[in-house]
């Protein structure tokens, strides 16, 4: 995912509650120039920054599961995202009121379009925060291998020790009020894929791994392709974003421009990793290419601490708008300051995520899990129905409903598929 946080650098906050903004007799105007946005650049910076996040960790596996031919659907889930962030602009153009997300979805379905597209969001940020947890306790445990504890009777590895630290030190962020230096902090996703593959490469070419092309000889393997294809979804999923990024930039009508660009960066820098992954380890390769990685070597250890560092400035901004939400809605019967509330909110959200990241601590099998069930729906299908309801146009060109129902066919029995693919594979390492 991508979808790793609001806007960095703008010029308009970022609604993230489930009350509606505006009315729903939105006018039909098109306002595409906002007075001190941001920039063409920081648009772009904006967008890859939403764009890039752990999922490049899991190139290489997904090159594993389908095949040297995988590369072909990551092309094909590269540009039917960047279509369905085009739809989402012009659903924005003709509804210019709406400037986030759920606010797409109430101008399409009222307040239970909202609620749907506000759920779905908070899921995914959840289970992203549950991500960075196990991606913590994993690659940890890779510089610090075979260290644990017993209490109660009950042996604590090394890698649920490291979760339960890493939560611990990440805990006392989650209680700012203003992430805006967070916000800049985090800013560093933009660089950690290009510190990754770079590392990558250098573990192959100057630390002595080296290329081996016996062991990534699969060519196609289609029972993979769920997994796949849902691992892909994750990489791509920065839709729930894009609205704010747009609504801050300075010149709306280039946004499309923005997106095709940030698109074909991000899908070099993923298809990058894959096939340098691949080629190093092949069917070897794990879910998180840095567990592959030699030890010792210090290509190996920057890789692995630019991988821990992004979850610290990042986990926060994850939970920050489910807190949020919760505390517009929930008053707690202990505290009467909204800050202790907002305190004793947040620390149960952190414990929450800690207790779904030890008991499911499997990183590739939960990113194929919110990429299938999750990012297949806010990344295509809710784009596209949204689309269909807000701009009618569009229903008399049947190239474009071809497509549109083309794409709805194909990311629905994905999304079964490779959720199915993923609670089995739960369900089977539990």
């Amino acid at each position: 995912m991508a979808v790793d946080s609001a806007p960095l650098l703008s010029c308009e906050g970022d609604e993230f509650g489930l009350q509606s903004p505006f009315p729903h007799d939105l006018p039909h105007h098109d306002t595409t120039t906002h007075q001190g946005g941001t920039s063409f650049l920081k648009t772009c910076f904006n967008v890859v920054n939403a764009l890039s996040g752990i999922g490049i960790l899991s190139m290489p596996h997904a090159l594993a599961q389908g095949g040297w031919a995988s590369l072909i659907l990551l092309l094909a889930v590269a540009v039917i995202c960047c279509y369905t962030a085009l739809l989402m602009q012009k659903c924005m153009t003709a509804y210019p009121l709406a400037k986030t997300y759920p606010d797409i979805g109430e101008a399409a379905f009222g307040h239970r379009g909202r609620v749907i597209v506000s759920t779905l969001m908070y899921l995914e940020l959840y289970l992203v925060a549950v991500e960075f947890l196990i991606l913590e306790g994993d690659n940890f445990d890779r510089l610090f291998p075979n260290l644990g504890f017993e209490t109660l009777g009950m042996r604590i590895s090394g890698k649920q020790e490291y979760a339960l630290l890493a939560a611990l030190v990440i805990l006392p962020t989650t209680w700012l009020r203003s992430l805006g230096l967070l916000s800049f902090l985090s800013a560093a996703g933009v660089m950690v894929s290009f510190v990754l593959v770079g590392t990558v490469l250098w573990a192959a070419t100057i630390d002595g791994v080296g290329f081996h092309v016996e062991k990534g000889r699969v060519l196609f393997h289609l029972k993979g392709f769920p997994t796949v294809f849902s691992l892909y979804a994750f990489c791509f999923c920065g839709h729930p974003v894009f609205p704010s990024i747009y609504a801050s930039a300075k010149d709306g009508k280039r946004f499309s421009t923005v997106l095709i660009i940030c698109f074909v960066l991000c899908t070099f820098t993923y298809g990058s990793m894959g096939v340098l992954g691949y080629l190093m380890y092949g069917q070897e390769v794990k879910p998180e290419i840095t567990l592959n990685l030699p030890l010792g070597k210090m290509s190996s250890k920057l890789a692995i601490y630019t991988t821990l560092i992004n979850p610290f400035t990042k986990y926060a901004l994850m939970i920050t708008p489910i807190a949020s939400a919760i505390e517009d809605h929930v008053v707690s019967p202990i505290f009467d300051s909204r800050a202790a509330n907002a305190v004793l909110i947040r620390t149960l959200l952190v414990i929450s995520t800690v207790l779904v990241a030890l008991t499911v601590p499997f990183f590739g099998d939960v990113m194929t899990l919110t990429g299938s069930f999750l990012s297949s729906s806010a990344t295509m299908l809710l784009p596209c129905i949204c689309y269909l309801k807000l701009c009618p146009a569009s229903r008399r060109c049947r190239l474009e409903l071809m497509i549109i129902g083309g794409i709805l066919a194909m990311g629905s029995s994905f999304a079964v598929l490779g959720t199915v693919s993923a609670l089995r594979g739960i369900v089977n390492q539990m």
